[in-house]
């Protein structure tokens, strides 16, 4: 069971990730995700979510991920770790693994089976649930992943398992708006956290959202405009969000074009550049827009946004 209770808030980048000439992971890149994004305020590091192209890793990069990240990250700030897989063996040896390796919460996706009923994904959550030991928090994204889980299983596995304290949704503010109403109607306090690299960032909080899960590309404005939000400056909020929303409106086309695009503008605002891809290639265009808004963001930096 969990130790204690998970408030999760604020702002946690979910790590890119980065492949060399051999097209293997490129180590120094998650070394230097993490660095930037502890100097620029984030809660907490997310790893092998959608924007870790988790899909296009093996288990054993998975494994490999984790134990680097977690070399690296040295509990300077929470951990959490994103369980893919097909059946509960393959999520809970993945998520005894990142526990192993320090992770403080897990992160559960659907399996990727997408013709069974709601059911079977509540029963295949739940017998994860009951047996690990930190707190778990579930991915439900079904634009994203073609399945979901209503609000009502939501508020079942919370009242069931201990162990079900907060959740990632993939959504518009007012659909995640409704959610937390709803979860609030029943007695369910979860924490809720949105992503969509930070769209309608500002109006997620208004709605309720404990924080959100994002792309490090905008991470340090993002960190920063949920700052003075939670400072009530509301204005500096709205002016810091209006100069990043081209940029995070151009990455959020697609997951493609996240791992494409934002991947380079992250890499170029930490200083350092692409080598390979295993995703969709840029196009000589795409390159220019995209070095046009990492030349706007500036460096990967505090400093930059404390100053609007």
């Amino acid at each position: 069971m969990a130790q204690a209770r998970f408030w999760p808030r604020g702002i946690w980048p979910v790590l890119y990730a980065y492949f060399d000439a051999n097209d293997a992971l490129e180590r120094r890149a998650i070394d230097a995700q993490i660095d930037s994004a502890i100097e620029a305020g984030a809660s907490g590091i997310v790893i092998l979510g959608l924007a870790t192209e988790v899909n296009r890793l093996s288990l054993e990069e998975k494994h490999r991920f984790i134990a680097w990240t977690s070399e690296h990250l040295a509990n300077r700030v929470p951990l959490a770790v994103t369980i893919t897989g097909d059946t509960v063996d393959a999520q809970l040896a993945l998520a005894d693994d990142a526990v192993e390796h320090g992770a403080s919460s897990l992160v559960l996706q659907p399996p990727s089976i997408r013709d069974r009923p709601e059911s079977f994904y509540f029963d295949f959550f739940a017998d994860i649930m009951q047996r690990v030991s930190v707190p778990v928090g579930i991915q439900n994204a079904p634009e994203y992943l073609g399945v979901g889980l209503s609000v009502q299983s939501l508020v079942a596995l919370a009242a069931q398992y201990a162990q079900f304290q907060w959740l990632k949704g993939e959504g518009p503010a007012t659909i995640v708006q409704s959610t937390i109403e709803r979860l609030r109607e029943q007695s369910s306090m979860l924490p809720v956290f949105n992503g969509r690299g930070g769209q309608e960032l500002i109006d997620n909080l208004r709605a309720g959202c404990a924080g959100l899960i994002v792309a490090p590309d905008t991470f340090d404005w993002q960190a920063a405009i949920y700052s003075a939000f939670a400072a009530g400056d509301e204005a500096k909020a709205q002016t810091l969000y209006e100069r990043i929303l081209p940029s995070i409106v151009f990455v959020m086309q697609s997951l493609d074009a996240l791992t494409c695009y934002g991947k380079r503008i992250a890499a170029w605002r930490m200083g350092f550049d692409v080598v390979r891809d295993r995703g969709m290639r840029p196009t000589s265009f795409g390159l220019e827009c995209a070095r046009r808004f990492a030349t706007a963001l500036g460096p990967l930096s505090n400093q930059r946004t404390s100053n609007g």
